[in-house]
């Protein structure tokens, strides 16, 4: 266990590219410490480009790794390096970017000693963790896992922020707010407010396609309402802004869905396709931007459409995603765009039923760090 002084000189990494990818691995009880130790077992870790850093608690860390090595054919000795700071220090916001950028910059380098399988930045629970089983009491160190991502990704120390799932219920039973002060509702919602910006689009993307999203995590009644010409017009900017910088893709084709069955059938089964939608459309292709009138979703998705674009905007949650993940489920990658850094996440969840048991996949996870960093490398470029 490596400790770092508090007035540790700021010494971050030259190349953009090589700055860390960091990893939050959100509720304690599920399995967010399972799915990083299993690529750091399998050596997938090291194949990566950048150094991987975790926000972990460091005795729960092993627990479970103990807990694991009983399930795994193969047993995995800890091979990471540990900084841990005061607990005074895990707020303030000039220590921790000094004092994480400089243990990163002072850690072995290639040719000169074995690399560690990744940086692990304890972030201690009050309560001693078991596996599947929630505790209210732990969740305020999930949001300080957060907290400490949005520094570190806002002031450059990490080139990308890669979320394992947390448990809601949980941070809102401990009574954790976003910054505004309302309940707090996920990831998404907290970076958007710490960071300062309006509006934030959901994409979630595999090999297939990509997807982004009008409207996210609403009743199916209020979608309608929520489809104005203001949130498309941002949702196409943002996912056009981002495809072009994060992506590197200088001149996307976007296909968009529209709302009602047929794209409205010409205004019988429903008027927004013509009244809201592809007045908003029409600017954009005015402007020269490669993007479809609102399409029928039915048609949109298939081949002969699917395989010519770059990425689909579609107007809410279950009109989208369900196609999306019938073509990689596990291996899919949620995206928030429109944030000042990039964050990526997996496509599942806490999956309290499989922590500490060896089975959880970290297909999700091993997919959202190849994506964070090569669009790191990308915007670096």
């Amino acid at each position: 266990m490596t400790t770092i002084p508090s007035n540790a000189p700021l010494n971050l990494p030259k190349s953009t590219t090589h700055k860390p990818l960091l990893i939050t691995t959100g509720e304690p009880a599920g399995i967010g410490m399972d799915i990083v130790l299993e690529l750091a077992r399998s050596g997938q870790l090291l194949q990566l480009q950048s150094p991987v850093l975790v926000l972990a608690d460091e005795r729960a860390m092993l627990a479970r790794l103990n807990k694991l090595n009983e399930h795994w054919q193969t047993e995995y000795s800890p091979n990471w390096l540990t900084l841990s700071l005061p607990s005074e220090d895990l707020s303030d916001e000039d220590k921790i970017n000094n004092m994480v950028a400089f243990f990163l910059s002072s850690s072995p380098v290639p040719h000169q000693a074995k690399l560690p399988d990744f940086y692990l930045l304890n972030v201690p629970c009050p309560n001693p963790v078991q596996a599947g089983e929630l505790d209210v009491a732990n969740a305020h160190m999930v949001m300080t896992q957060l907290n400490i991502a949005h520094t570190l990704a806002r002031n450059h120390v990490v080139s990308a922020i890669v979320t394992a799932p947390l448990q809601k219920s949980v941070l809102i039973d401990a009574g954790c707010t976003l910054a505004d002060g309302s309940m707090f509702t996920g990831h998404t919602e907290f970076f958007m407010q710490q960071s300062g910006v309006d509006k934030v689009v959901m994409m979630l993307a595999n090999a297939k396609m990509k997807v982004a999203l009008v409207t996210t995590h609403l009743p199916l009644r209020a979608v309608a309402d929520a489809i104005t010409p203001s949130n498309v017009r941002q949702t196409v900017q943002i996912t056009l802004d981002d495809l072009q910088q994060k992506f590197g893709i200088a001149q996307p084709k976007i296909l968009v869905c529209g709302l009602n069955p047929h794209a409205g059938e010409g205004g019988h089964l429903g008027d927004e396709e013509q009244t809201i939608m592809d007045p908003v459309l029409a600017e954009f292709q005015q402007q020269g931007v490669d993007i479809s009138s609102a399409m029928p979703a039915d048609t949109l998705f298939t081949a002969r459409h699917l395989d010519t674009c770059d990425a689909v905007i579609a107007m809410y949650h279950d009109q989208g995603l369900p196609v999306l993940k019938s073509h990689g489920f596990g291996d899919t990658v949620n995206l928030t765009l429109g944030l000042p850094y990039i964050r990526t996440s997996v496509d599942h969840g806490t999956a309290l039923d499989l922590a500490g048991t060896g089975k959880a996949s970290a297909s999700s996870l091993w997919q959202a760090l190849l994506m964070a960093e090569e669009m790191a490398n990308k915007e670096a470029a």
